[in-house]
């Protein structure tokens, strides 16, 4: 069996750099993929374990469909997930009424 395609320790390399830089996520686009193949699975498989292991979050985005279907079948759908977004806070308002208790 082959190793990795030589620009994949590059990548987890520059992954690492980016994990460094602050808590943030890491968000892979993948649409530029038209033939996807377990070398590819393989490479985001390294690229996520990399963030993971410096407690990064890691997504896949823009996958065409053979790849999602690829990584699926590999057990690998998780990274296809977004990054969690939070709604942002609500205005909320209230009205006091004279003979309410403080709290």
């Amino acid at each position: 069996m082959e190793g990795p395609h030589p620009d994949v320790p590059s990548l987890c390399a520059r992954v690492s750099e980016a994990c460094r830089d602050g808590p943030r996520a890491i968000v892979c686009d993948a649409s530029g993929v038209t033939a996807p193949t377990l070398t590819t699975v393989d490479a985001l498989a390294r690229l996520a374990l990399t963030a993971r292991r410096h407690g990064t979050p890691f997504t896949v985005t823009g996958t065409p469909p053979a790849l999602r279907a690829l990584l699926h079948l590999v057990g690998l759908g998780e990274l296809l997930r977004q990054p969690e977004q939070r709604e942002p806070p609500r205005r909320v308002q209230e009205r006091v009424q004279p003979d309410d208790p403080p709290l």
